[in-house]
């Protein structure tokens, strides 16, 4: 029998194989004008195992595994923090550690998610789901949802516009400089 943390493995270089095929190709030809065959054709692989892995060809663009590290580093944070500062420092520090691999990925996602109007409405989805995460964890039952949510979102809605700049700079500034100066402003502002 397989080793489970092989399997693992296995499934997630395959899933980032197919990611970068897809990523790559829509690049290319354009989202609209790339179907998933062409990109399990270019990953080597059958329509269903592209299917089995990206359930819609939008998670091609928008899936990744961020989510739980980012809930679990926000955790992680001293408690006593100001939740402005313990989660916009995750935020900041978890952009300041993406290797140059994946801040090229983003970037791609970025500009192909800015153009493409079935991206954008996904993306305000996957922003509700990771602010979901984040309110989770730090959600212990003494909390204030709301307040957790109000200041989970505010976090994100920054790094969003900071992305975003970062994208429109074709990648020139540093992401996590734009977003520790745009939770700045939000500070200021408060």
């Amino acid at each position: 029998m397989e080793d489970t943390g092989l399997r693992a493995r296995r499934k997630a270089l395959t899933q980032q194989e197919i990611q970068e095929h897809a990523m790559r190709l829509f690049q290319e030809r354009g989202y609209d004008e790339t179907t998933v065959a062409d990109i399990a054709e270019a990953a080597g692989v059958s329509s269903m195992t592209v299917f089995r892995h990206f359930p819609t060809k939008e998670d091609l663009v928008l899936s990744d595994e961020f989510d739980p590290v980012l809930a679990a580093r926000v955790q992680a944070k001293p408690s006593d923090q100001p939740l402005l500062r313990r989660i916009g420092d995750t935020l900041i520090e978890s952009l300041a550690q993406a290797t140059r691999a994946e801040l090229d990925m983003t970037l791609a996602r970025l500009k192909l998610g800015l153009a493409t109007p079935a991206l954008r409405a996904r993306w305000l989805d996957n922003e509700h789901q990771t602010r979901n995460a984040i309110v989770d964890a730090l959600d212990d039952g003494r909390q204030d949802t709301f307040r957790l949510q109000v200041v989970a979102g505010a976090c994100l809605a920054a790094t969003t516009t900071a992305l975003i700049r970062w994208a429109e700079s074709g990648g020139q500034q540093a992401p996590h400089e734009l977003l520790a100066r745009a939770l700045d402003i939000l500070q200021e502002e408060m």
